[in-house]
């Protein structure tokens, strides 16, 4: 996850922030494509896995890089644990029209959320989820929609904070942008915040400033061992994610 990849402030700092794939393959069985429409008219690709006997149900909200196929495989994994995951992508990511903003992302997650409920999915069966600048986009949504709880993983407490830690004084740019910490603040939604303890792009220590920042209930789980981009790979991760999951919906 590339955060401030420069410091020059009169390059538009939505480039600086999102970096999308426009590739996407074709779904992997069992996976159903879906179109969502935002609010502002924009269709978005969307990918729908569905799970058994599923009480739980996941919005996915991706990192700022690639796109829906990113983490195909987890996705995956989830829904054969029991756990139904509708991973979107944003505006201009893969084939979803338009041009990332912070804005617009947030009018995403809205829309996926939206069209689930559209389609008969009860607010207490969703939890709002996150990967990274994901997270910001997670915890933002369930400030705005019922959700059962929010889920986020290698996430930070502020844009600027996570910048700051790669780019020092240049992070100001950032100015107030994803800003979780003053949302995380204000949910009153069981969450669970994990994060590797050796991510080199989002530092550990944001995750847990973040947790620490959370109103009870709260959950919070270290992968050890784990970096940034392996960190669904560190073992007991997906169990505890389809874990919350379920206490969260039952």
């Amino acid at each position: 996850m590339a955060m401030l990849a420069a410091g020059c402030s009169w390059v538009p700092l939505d480039r600086l922030i999102f970096f999308p794939d426009p590739f996407v393959p074709d779904p992997p069985p069992g996976v159903e494509e879906r179109t969502i429409t935002t609010a502002d008219g924009l269709r978005l690709h969307a990918w729908w896995a569905a799970a058994s006997g599923a009480a739980a149900t996941l919005v996915w909200s991706h990192g700022n890089g690639g796109n829906v196929a990113s983490r195909a495989d987890v996705v995956l994994a989830l829904a054969a644990r029991g756990v139904a995951v509708l991973a979107y992508d944003y505006r201009g990511y893969g084939r979803s029209e338009g041009r990332p903003s912070e804005p617009g992302v947030y009018l995403d997650a809205e829309a996926a959320y939206d069209s689930l409920r559209t389609r008969g999915v009860p607010a207490g069966r969703i939890v709002a989820f996150g990967e990274s600048l994901g997270g910001a986009v997670a915890i933002r949504l369930a400030t705005v929609r019922p959700c059962a709880g929010v889920a986020v993983v290698s996430t930070f407490t502020t844009l600027r904070d996570a910048g700051r830690a790669h780019y020092g004084p240049l992070a100001v740019l950032a100015g107030s942008r994803f800003d979780s910490l003053a949302r995380v603040r204000a949910l009153s939604l069981p969450i669970l915040v994990a994060h590797g303890d050796r991510d080199e792009v989002v530092p550990f220590g944001l995750g847990e400033r973040l947790f620490a920042a959370a109103r009870e209930p709260k959950r919070f789980v270290r992968a050890a061992g784990a970096h940034h981009n392996d960190v669904f790979e560190a073992p007991g991760l997906l169990e505890a994610i389809v874990a919350f999951a379920r206490e969260v919906t039952a």
